[in-house]
């Protein structure tokens, strides 16, 4: 793997023009802000435009030298520690672009000082310096990026001043600080902080400590819970010696505590207890918080790779928020991602993402003692004695999966952020002191020793190109002629890339991973770009994203074209490419070559490109190409390939002549199905039936599990039926509805997606259900073992009976299974009962056109499988239906335990069949039945009709006195008959009955 790209992100370079040696600089929105090293105690101010030329704004005096200073681009302010007579001061000036328009006035007032209106009018024209006292004196200072609030470190604490926005009026809002929250840190120097989005990180010499501020929510009870759940240490760890403790006070020793990293809940135990101590005043909106432990970590001075070394010490700890991708539905407002945290040692630094989970990233390994880093998202600017190092950074990848945690599937991708880190420049400088960074600008301070300076002053190829008027604004320096300060301009991210893609080339035949790492570089410099907040107003926004596409089809022909482990990820970055199948196939099929060879990678991409239903068609060339590349590559899959959406143009007696070829040494019934497919596609009938005689109809059934696409294809998320389907329904339908059925069975379509196959198949109205669909609902109730899936079969087929008996409507085709076919293939379907035959054997002559439908009615109302409750409001329709509504009554009633309503029923409509139904129902607990309703039913009929009702009396007399008489006691029969009856009608019956009774 190469480890230095020598590859140019600096670009041009200037000479910052100031009058005195610098001794501390920021950078702001725009500007850079320098302070002198020189009694003169002044701080000057440039504007940096294009090219980073540099415009004076002007310059004001501070109270004394300036020890540390840091700018907030929320809020615009100059945040320094000055010294003045042993003692060091906080100030915050406010409004000094004032200074631009001429106005030399300054305001100077205290932190948290009530304004009168009268006046703030005055601030609007003066530069404003806030004075923020403090117990202890300010060690280092930090300002979060997001919101502007201040932190201030002193010896055993941290001080935490929140940013307000003072209305004053209508015309005028004025900046100032409130000091909310102290962190108490017993044992705990602070050499630097670093603040952003209520985390903080602190070093010392060996140790870095990075917690997180949490809001507590008031419960309604009044105690404090936390809004992430996460537990607070507020006091030291017990069980274990404290950091004083451990210092003995020996002078002839030196105690090196042992090196310790813990991340997340274990860094609790790190025993550097925090307090919290609030010093807001109480008020309704008033913040509580909390303490969270990220990451503890403690070095020794022996962890330098070049040995002991007593100058062994931390230093440029920065916190780096990524904000999330900027999208334009919602404009450019800046949404934290991720963190960051950075911190190096003199040969080592150490990257770890801080945000949704505490981890090491990266480390970086300097060649030589470092003096200074700064992160930015897309590089780590590294000072040393002598050079300006560039390395690159994992940021963007991790923040990538922080916002899509499924980034890494079969439709997009991201580097790996463990992808080892290079440095692409190691640029050559005398004497570099300090760094900074903002925009696409680096500003270096370079100091050289006395000795180095003649050598300096020679022409030499160190230095980069300086414009002429640089050289005459160093000329003109007051100062000594040790020192410079250079802003120099970094290229453009687009510029960049460019390099990158043209200098992976080199690597292309002779270093397959140095190429994809490269490659990988530039893809995540283009991402770095494209999730910056500012990326919407870009002038490049256009260009990035056509780099960002240009970098995936890169990256997609690296993992087609070499054989590399991660081959898969060819299919990721040739969908972000926003690539057709056709394009891809033009960048790596070489026009004429018969024996090239063709990777995984490549197979692997197109493998799922041809299975997918996409909407694309490959022209015939196309297709035939590729049904070559399978052949020669991966042979098993061309059934899979030809029934593709996007192979529809292939020659199919080219795809005949290679499946023939496959089958002599694979045969298969896909194979088999796939070449009767070509031969319909041909008109070769006589193929085809040859075809389809090679196996048995179940095992060609069967056969369509293995390619569903050979009967149907999706077409703009439609469902739509293949020639081979269309082609089946005519003259095999038995065929194609047990294929349907096997593909549902295994899972392969759903039921409302054989539904519209259906439909489609049969060009039938929308609303229309054709039978070969109801074929289908039928033969999937044989196999059906879902219980969900069960009813909703059920339902389904009992509506559509019921709708043809109701709107008097014959099946368009003649249905494949008849009443007896399905009771006995089916157990959904029952016998229908005797009572049900007698009832419709004296059925009208237009029952019988229908007879198929309502036997299969009756016949699922006779099982036990249908759900009576839910099919009755479908029932409904046939409630005047004749003899046929009178079965679909009593079946239901029966069904729902109403035997007395169903005996009512028929002895009004159908009494011939209301013994039959009692000999059939009335059985074991429905036994009472019979003398409880039919017997006196019976009877009271029979009175009212005389003689002139033959079936009641027969029905009276023949059956049911024999089944009381035989059932109940003498006195309880006697019971039962009418007063008014004729003896010798009952006699016999009660003869029985006694009888019984004696042999008993």
């Amino acid at each position: 793997m190469v480890q230095l790209y020598n590859l140019h992100p600096f670009g041009s370079q200037r000479v910052v023009p100031c009058k005195q040696e610098p001794a501390h600089f920021c950078c702001g929105r725009d500007v850079l802000f320098v302070a002198s090293a020189a009694a003169s105690c002044r701080v000057e101010v440039f504007a940096v435009r294009d090219q980073g030329r540099c415009e004076p704004l002007g310059s004001f005096a501070t109270l004394g030298p300036v020890l540390r200073m840091a700018h907030s681009e929320a809020g615009d302010y100059l945040v320094t520690i000055e010294e003045k007579s042993k003692a060091t001061f906080l100030r915050a000036y406010m409004n000094w672009r004032c200074m631009s328009a001429g106005s030399s006035r300054v305001c100077v007032r205290m932190v948290g000082h009530k304004m009168e209106e009268s006046y703030g009018e005055t601030l609007k024209e003066q530069m404003s310096i806030v004075e923020m006292p403090l117990s202890d004196p300010p060690l280092c200072i930090s300002c979060c990026p997001v919101n502007g609030d201040l932190l201030v470190g002193c010896k055993n604490k941290l001080v935490m001043f929140c940013l307000k926005y003072l209305v004053i009026n209508q015309n005028l809002t004025v900046l100032d600080f409130e000091r909310s929250l102290i962190l108490h840190i017993d044992n705990l120097i602070p050499a630097e902080v670093a603040f952003c989005a209520g985390h903080i990180a602190i070093t010392t010499e060996l140790d870095v400590l990075i917690l997180k501020l949490e809001l507590v929510q008031q419960s309604a009870d009044g105690t404090e819970q936390c809004a992430h759940g996460v537990s607070t240490l507020e006091k030291p760890v017990d069980g274990g010696p404290s950091t004083h403790t451990l210092q003995l006070e020996l002078d002839e020793f030196i105690i090196c505590q042992k090196p310790v990293e813990l991340l997340g809940e274990e860094s609790k135990l790190c025993e550097i207890p925090v307090t919290l101590e609030s010093t807001e005043l109480p008020t309704e909106d008033t913040k509580h918080f909390q303490v969270q432990y990220l990451l503890f970590r403690r070095f020794t001075p022996d962890q330098s790779p070049f040995g002991f070394c007593e100058e062994t010490k931390l230093h440029s700890v920065q916190l780096l928020p990524v904000y999330q991708t900027a999208h334009e539905e919602t404009g450019s407002k800046r949404e934290l991602l991720s963190l960051f945290c950075f911190f190096s040692l003199p040969h080592v630094g150490y990257l770890y993402s801080v945000g949704k989970l505490v981890e090491l990233i990266s480390t970086y390994q300097y060649s030589e003692k470092s003096e200074q880093a700064v992160l930015t998202p897309q590089f780590l600017h590294v000072i040393t004695s002598e050079n300006l190092q560039c390395f690159t950074v994992r940021c963007s990848a991790a923040a990538a999966r922080d916002e899509d945690p499924y980034i890494d599937t079969t439709a997009k991708a991201c580097p790996p952020v463990a992808l080892d880190v290079c440095t692409l420049r190691m640029q050559l400088f005398i004497g570099p002191r300090a760094i900074c960074h903002f925009k696409n600008h680096i500003i270096l301070l370079t100091k050289a020793n006395t000795e180095d300076i003649t050598e300096r002053r020679k022409p030499t190829r160190r230095m980069l190109s300086r414009k002429a008027d640089s050289i005459k604004s160093r000329t003109n320096s007051e100062s000594e002629p040790g020192w410079n300060l250079y802003i120099i301009n970094t290229v453009s991210t687009i510029q960049l890339y460019r390099e990158m893609v043209d200098y992976s080339r080199t690597y292309e035949n002779v270093k397959t991973e140095s190429c994809i790492h490269l490659l990988s570089e530039a893809h995540l410099l283009v991402r770095a770009a494209i999730m910056d907040p500012s990326f919407l107003k870009s002038d490049e926004k256009e260009e990035l994203l056509r780099a960002f596409r240009e970098s995936c089809a890169a990256l997609g022909d690296c993992y087609s074209r070499f054989d590399t482990k991660d081959y898969h990820l060819a299919l990721p970055y040739y969908r972000m490419s926003g690539l057709s199948t056709t394009e891809v196939l033009k960048r790596l099929v070489s026009e004429g070559d018969e024996i090239q060879t063709y990777e995984r990678g490549f197979i692997f991409y197109l493998t799922h490109s041809l299975n997918e239903d996409l909407n694309e068609e490959l022209s015939k060339e196309s297709a035939n190409k590729v049904l070559q590349i399978f052949y020669l590559a991966d042979p098993v899959q061309l059934p899979n390939i030809l029934c593709s959406p996007c192979m529809r143009n292939v020659c199919p007696l080219t795809a005949v002549k290679y499946l023939q070829k496959v089958e002599n040494i694979m045969p298969s019934v896909v194979l088999t199905l796939t070449k009767a497919f070509m031969a319909l596609k041909m008109g070769d009938l006589t193929m085809y039936e040859h075809e389809m005689d090679s196996y048995k109809e179940t095992i060609l059934a069967c056969g369509f599990i293995g390619q569903p696409k050979l009967l149907r294809q999706h077409k703009k998320g439609i469902v739509t039926p293949t020639e081979f389907a269309v082609h089946l329904k005519e003259m095999q339908p038995g065929l194609l509805v047990a294929a349907t059925v096997a593909l549902h069975e295994n899972s392969k379509i759903e039921l409302e997606e054989a539904d519209t196959f259906f439909k489609m198949l049969s060009s039938n109205s929308e609303n229309a259900i054709p039978q070969l669909l109801v074929d289908f609902w039928e033969a999937l109730l044989v196999v059906c073992s879902q219980e969900e899936i069960l009813q909703e079969l059920l339902l389904r087929v009992t509506s559509q009976y019921v709708w043809r008996i109701s709107n008097k409507q014959l099946p368009e085709t003649k249905p494949l299974k008849t009443t007896e076919d399905l009771i006995n293939s089916c157990n959904h379907f029952g016998l229908i009962f005797p009572w049900v035959t007698s009832i419709m054997s004296v059925g009208s002559q237009s029952d019988q056109d229908y007879h198929e439908d309502i036997s299969k009615l009756q016949s699922l109302l006779c099982s036990q499988s249908i759900n009576i409750a839910s099919v009755l409001p479908v029932l409904e329709p046939l409630t005047e239906a004749g003899n046929v509504g009178l079965t679909i009554h009593v079946l239901c009633s029966t069904r729902l335990g109403k035997y007395e309503e169903a005996i009512d029923q028929l002895l009004k409509s159908c009494p011939d069949a209301a013994v039959l139904y009692a000999q059939h129902e009335l059985k074991d607990d429905n036994r009472a039945v019979w003398w409880n309703k039919l017997l006196p039913e019976l009877c009271k009929r029979t009175r009212l009709a005389g003689n002139d009702c033959p079936v009641l009396i027969s029905s009276l007399k023949a059956e049911t006195l024999s089944v009381v008489a035989t059932e109940l006691e003498l006195r309880d029969f006697l019971s039962l008959l009418p007063e008014d009856g004729t003896a010798a009608f009952f006699l016999p019956h009660l003869l029985h009955c006694s009888q019984k009774k004696q042999l008993t």
